[in-house]
């Protein structure tokens, strides 16, 4: 099975015979599409959580390129697009990546070319799900510990050593020993790298 089944290619422009001629040429290539005749539609009816990347005009009424791409990271929604430019819009778009877009292409474009950078953002939208579904299991396995071990866990990511974590806590080494057992059996880790690295991109975010 394709590792991009099940993602669909949003496509924004406000010209309705581009419209149907992407979403014609991303069904000859086996995507799904999803077209929209302006950014306002889009945001109504997109789903952040899908397998998917956006295909947008940078010159629309309403609401530009530009104003898409901040109204998307105004959201926190880090769906991997492309711009497609006319020649006097490429500072704009250069803008627009500097703003977080991944990529444009400017019109005439070769129909190839176009389909080659979808499937590299799909790509890379995998591995944007694969961290988020990774970080929502770390917090689902970080609520699972008591509120010690979590003092623990924080200590021990920290460079504490088990002995002065028993000082700081007032307990016995050995108590400590079993907590910093539990936290990494309820974390899901191996090592205390793995620790201090989960603990580290949650801290993050």
């Amino acid at each position: 099975m394709s590792e991009q089944q099940g993602a669909v290619v949003y496509v924004v422009d406000d010209d309705t015979a581009i419209l149907d001629s992407l979403r014609m040429l991303l069904k000859s290539d086996g995507l799904e599409s999803s077209v929209f005749t302006s950014a306002s539609s889009f945001l109504q009816e997109f789903d952040a959580a899908r397998h998917a990347c956006l295909l947008a005009d940078i010159r629309m009424p309403e609401m530009s390129g530009l104003e898409l791409q901040a109204e998307l990271n105004r959201r926190g929604i880090g769906i991997p697009t492309i711009f497609i430019t006319g020649h006097g819009d490429v500072p704009m778009a250069v803008k627009a990546m500097k703003d977080g877009a991944l990529d444009f292409i400017q019109k005439p474009f070769r129909d190839d070319d176009l389909l080659k950078r979808i499937r590299d953002a799909l790509e890379i939208d995998l591995q944007r799900l694969a961290r988020r579904r990774a970080e929502l299991e770390a917090r689902r396995r970080l609520e699972t510990l008591t509120p010690r071990e979590t003092e623990v866990m924080r200590k021990v990511v920290a460079g504490c050593a088990n002995k002065v974590i028993a000082l700081d806590l007032g307990v016995s080494q050995r108590t400590v020993e079993l907590h910093r057992a539990r936290v990494m059996h309820k974390m899901g880790v191996r090592s205390l790298a793995d620790l201090v690295r989960m603990a580290g991109e949650l801290d993050e975010r």
